[in-house]
């Protein structure tokens, strides 16, 4: 299955109502395909000028290692040099913070989506909800 662009509106659109929901900051969302390209990004209203590529590293980062962000920010944590060296090879584009999600359907990876502008807790939360709300499944780890 292919990522769509149908898709990645409804996982933005979920993940913007969790977010209001939670009565969170303004966020920023970009959605990746398998081969990390965008396929969508959003930036809020009030959301900083950085965020949009913050929030394509996050999701970028996740889909290029195969895994979410937050198992990267951990291994950053026990291996920092290799994370660096990583996103040295990712020409900068790795953002090892919680907030990036693979989008899984069955066992494959179709996508990734980054969310940034709040606490990486709480962009993770968006993410879970926007993924799980297009039928897909996300995983952070």
């Amino acid at each position: 299955m292919t990522l769509t662009l149908d898709q990645a509106q409804i996982i933005v659109s979920a993940a913007r109502e969790e977010a209001r929901r939670l009565e969170l900051k303004p966020l920023t969302y970009t959605v990746v395909d398998a081969g990390g390209h965008i396929i969508l990004t959003v930036r809020e209203d009030g959301s900083s000028p950085m965020r949009p590529k913050i929030s394509h590293g996050k999701a970028h980062g996740a889909v290029m290692m195969g895994i979410g962000t937050r198992a990267i920010f951990e291994r950053a944590e026990r291996q920092p040099y290799f994370v660096q060296a990583m996103n040295g090879l990712a020409d900068g584009a790795l953002v090892p913070s919680p907030g990036g999600v693979l989008i899984k359907d069955g066992d494959d990876i179709i996508g990734a989506l980054g969310i940034t502008g709040e606490t990486p807790d709480n962009d993770e939360a968006c993410a879970l909800a926007g993924v799980k709300a297009a039928g897909l499944t996300p995983e952070p780890n």
